[in-house]
């Protein structure tokens, strides 16, 4: 069929455009203000792009509409239509669904599917339960919100019939934000896993849940589809998930982070014994840093282990394991001055950042992390973040930073109050070229400078290692 994808350039969706097209379909999409790496992977694809949501886009005649959740009814100043097209879809009653519906009735079908759910670490846990499945041999198809590195790409459709007598498998990030505007519930209501990851579970999308009780409901939506012999990975370490199984739950269930946990670590989180029931089962030295990428590694173990793959081997493809782009994603050095990207966005995932890098500097410096200086430069760019909702949190997700720069445009709150109880640690700019003069100002030979936020963030990247390089040195 030809699908026309109307925000092709979200993760998700652009996720979604690369399995329509191996699968043989004819895609096409559109989208606004378009960023890498999805828009590279769509064009390396061949997908053609139509910048905005003009009606004139019916002439293209697509078998059905796949409608991402950035559209809405939302309507201009003027009074005219934020997304002309999808008003112009509704007016001649043409076929529409969401993504989430047409991913489950199209590539999920007759798969045993693993969803990894959370506030935080899905793209990263994700990552790592496609590449441990691969390492198996098991080739499983994988939908991430970021892309992979040991894999390159951020989709595709894996073995596509039963081997051995088991089913396929698929890999998927699941997403608690809503569906689309005609469908709110949660995108991984629609998915059906027989293994299910619940990572985490905190207040966040303050746009569209009143409190972290609404988000635990639907955590519980997913619980309730996953079936008698299926497996819940939970958290050990999260009362939220606790109070969510409490609502029921029908499904094996096994635990890791905790203590007393089904899976559990031993060491430090670059180097550590996995227990299961508190006996060593395997180890794993690797590449990365920070608890929550332990704790990341125990979930994907524990969901592996239920389609066949046991921890030693687990073990083995982790120490492969090279993290998704945009994750602590080191862009350059300059005169001594790293500069990362990293897709942090939420106050907790801030501090977790911060908090694996400043480890990592300690343990490589024997512990004289302090000589070391951590500037982190972050936009609150969510719908959670731009509303205000977490901005007392700022100072504490910082913490861990010598100095603070924030991105202010475009917000509604007072940035100078929220981050009033940093002192003289932070700067404000409401322009990223402003900010970039600030750190270029401020950085110096062995500084670690980490830029965090969940949109392009205005190539900031790449603004500021060209501005250290062009400096005078100090």
């Amino acid at each position: 069929m030809h699908i026309h994808i109307l925000g092709i350039c979200g993760t998700f969706m652009g996720g979604l455009a690369a399995l329509a097209r191996e699968a043989g379909h004819k895609v096409t999409g559109c989208d606004a203000g378009v960023y890498p790496p999805m828009s590279d992977q769509l064009r390396s694809l061949g997908i053609e792009l139509i910048e905005g949501y003009g009606a004139d886009q019916l002439a293209l005649r697509p078998d059905v509409w796949v409608v991402g959740n950035v559209v809405s009814r939302a309507r201009q100043a003027d009074g005219t239509p934020r997304y002309p097209l999808m008003e112009a879809i509704l007016d001649a009653g043409l076929p529409y669904t969401s993504g989430p519906q047409w991913l489950s009735e199209h590539v999920l079908q007759g798969r045993h599917v693993l969803a990894v759910a959370g506030t935080h670490g899905k793209t990263t846990t994700t990552s790592m339960l496609a590449w441990v499945l691969e390492h198996a041999g098991r080739e499983p198809g994988f939908l991430v919100g970021g892309v992979p590195s040991n894999f390159g790409i951020s989709a595709r459709i894996g073995q596509p019939g039963a081997t051995a007598g088991r089913q396929p498998l698929f890999v998927i990030e699941a997403d608690e934000y809503d569906t689309a505007f005609f469908d709110k519930r949660s995108k991984f209501v629609h998915y059906r896993p027989r293994t299910a990851v619940l990572n985490n579970l905190e207040f966040d999308h303050a746009d569209i849940f009143d409190d972290l009780a609404a988000i635990e409901r639907q955590f519980h939506h997913l619980v309730r589809t996953v079936p008698s012999t299926g497996r819940i990975v939970v958290n050990g370490l999260e009362e939220s998930l606790a109070r969510v199984l409490h609502m029921g739950c029908w499904s094996e269930q096994r635990t890791f982070g905790a203590a007393i946990s089904d899976f559990s670590a031993r060491g430090e989180p670059d180097d550590f014994d996995i227990l299961e029931a508190g006996r060593p089962v395997a180890h794993l030295e690797w590449q990365l840093t920070g608890v929550h990428n332990q704790l990341n590694a125990l979930a994907a173990i524990a969901a592996a282990q239920h389609v066949g793959v046991a921890p030693q081997a687990s073990a083995r493809a982790l120490r492969e394991f090279l993290n998704v782009k945009r994750r602590m994603e080191l862009r350059g050095n300059v005169d001594g001055i790293a500069v990362y990207d990293d897709f942090a966005h939420h106050p907790t995932a801030m501090r977790t950042t911060l908090d694996g890098l400043r480890r990592k500097l300690a343990a490589s410096r024997d512990g004289a992390a302090e000589t070391v200086r951590i500037l982190a430069v972050f936009e609150p760019r969510s719908n959670t973040m731009k509303l205000g909702a977490m901005k007392a949190q700022l100072p504490w997700s910082l913490e861990s930073a010598d100095l603070a720069f924030c991105h202010t445009g475009g917000l509604g709150w007072d940035a100078a109050e929220a981050l009033a109880p940093m002192g003289d640690r932070v700067r404000l700019a409401d322009s990223i070229d402003a900010l970039v003069r600030q750190v270029t100002e401020a950085a110096r030979a062995g500084d670690h400078v980490v830029c965090m936020s969940n949109g392009g963030f205005g190539g900031i990247h790449d603004k500021l290692l060209q501005a250290l390089a062009q400096r005078h040195p100090a």
